[in-house]
C-alpha cells in the first residue's frame, strides 16, 4: 500500500499555527455565504473560533481546536492528484471545477444530469465544525460549509426500493494526473446506506474555512460523514446512484482486509498494521484517544444497533 504510517508524519506537518476563529461570528456570516460556500472577504476576516466552539457543534470535545487552514489544505489524501500528502495542493492548482454536472441514476424518480446549481442550489447552507479521523490514525477539526445530504436525497426522490446511495468521482486523467497510474481501480467510488445518507450529520461540502472548497480538498462537491474514516469522504462527485444492493467501494475492493464498507471509527478494531486506539491531531504533538464513532455516537450509533461492529467494520 502507498499510505504512510502515522509515525511517518514529519515535524513540518504538525507545526501548530495560532489561528483560531470565533463560532458566533462564523454563524453570523451564513447570510453572506454564496452558492459554493463563498464568504465576502470582510466577513472572513471577522471570523475567529475560540474555546466556545466545543459544545456548539455536536460531537466536539472541550479541548477540540480548529486545525490551521494551511494544514487542512496542504496535507491531503487525494490519489487522483498524487499519493504524497503534499502533492494534491500542487497537482490540483489548475483544476477547473466549474461548470460541473452530476448524473443522478438508479432507483430514483428524477434520474437525469444535474448542474451544480440544480443539485444544491436554494438548499439551506449549513455551517458545521466536524472532527475528521483518517484511517491512518491522524485527525483534524475542520469548519465546513455545504448542504445536508438528506436534502439532496429528497430532491432526487429515491424510489421505495432504494437502500443504498453510491457516489463516483470524476475520471479524467488529463485533469487528474494521478489517475494515469493504476494505484487504485478508477474511478473512485464510495457508498452509504440510505439511512446513513439521511442522517443530519452527513454533508455535501462546497466550502471550508469560509471559502469555496479548494481543489485539493475535493472541489466542487465532497462528501463529509464525520463518524466514518476519511476515505469515505469522496471528492469531486460526478455521479450519485441509488440502488437496492450494497455497491462496491474502491478501497474495500482494493484491500478488503484493511478497508470495510462501513468504515465507522472504532478504537476497538485495529487496522491490520497499526492500532486505532489513538490518533495524532495535526497541529498537536501528543496523541489523543480515539472515540467510538469519532465522538458522534449519540447521533449515529442507533443506526447500527444489533450489528457486530468487529465484523462489519
Amino acid at each position: 500500500m502507498l499510505i504512510r504510517r502515522p509515525d511517518d508524519i514529519s515535524s513540518s506537518d504538525i507545526t501548530p499555527e495560532a489561528v483560531y476563529q470565533n463560532r458566533r461570528a462564523f454563524i453570523g456570516t451564513a447570510g453572506a455565504l454564496a452558492l459554493g460556500g463563498l464568504v465576502a472577504p470582510s466577513a472572513l476576516q471577522a471570523m475567529r473560533f475560540d474555546s466556545g466552539t466545543a459544545g456548539a457543534f455536536p460531537g466536539l470535545q472541550a479541548d477540540d481546536k480548529l486545525t490551521p487552514e494551511e494544514d487542512a489544505t496542504s496535507y491531503n489524501n487525494y490519489y487522483e492528484f498524487g499519493t504524497g500528502k503534499d502533492e494534491p495542493k500542487d497537482q490540483a492548482k489548475n483544476f477547473k471545477p466549474m461548470p460541473w454536472t452530476v448524473n443522478v441514476e438508479g432507483l430514483v424518480k428524477k434520474a437525469r444530469p444535474y448542474s451544480f446549481d440544480e443539485l444544491v442550489g436554494k438548499l439551506p447552507v449549513q455551517d458545521r465544525v466536524y472532527r475528521h479521523r483518517c484511517v491512518e490514525a491522524w485527525s483534524m477539526v475542520i469548519p465546513w460549509q455545504g448542504v445536508q445530504l438528506k436534502d439532496v436525497v429528497a430532491r432526487c426522490e429515491p424510489l421505495p426500493g432504494a437502500k443504498f446511495v453510491e457516489f463516483t468521482t470524476l475520471y479524467d486523467p488529463r485533469r487528474m494526473p494521478g489517475q494515469a497510474r493504476a494505484v487504485l481501480p478508477w474511478p473512485y467510488k464510495e457508498a452509504l446506506r440510505l439511512d446513513e445518507a439521511n442522517n443530519p450529520l452527513a454533508l455535501l461540502a462546497t466550502g471550508m474555512y469560509g471559502k469555496a472548497l479548494p481543489n485539493q480538498n475535493g472541489a466542487p462537491l465532497k462528501l463529509v460523514v464525520p463518524w466514518k474514516y476519511g476515505f469515505k469522504g469522496i471528492k469531486a462527485i460526478v455521479k450519485i446512484k441509488f440502488t437496492d444492493k450494497m455497491p462496491n467501494t474502491t478501497w474495500n475492493d482494493a484491500n478488503p482486509s484493511e478497508y470495510g464498507f462501513y468504515a465507522n471509527v472504532n478504537p476497538m478494531v485495529d487496522h491490520p498494521r497499526w492500532s486505532q486506539a489513538k490518533e495524532r491531531r495535526i497541529g498537536q504533538f501528543l496523541k489523543i484517544p480515539t472515540l467510538p464513532f469519532n465522538g458522534y455516537a449519540s447521533q449515529v450509533a442507533s443506526m447500527y444497533s444489533g450489528m457486530d461492529l468487529r465484523k462489519y467494520y
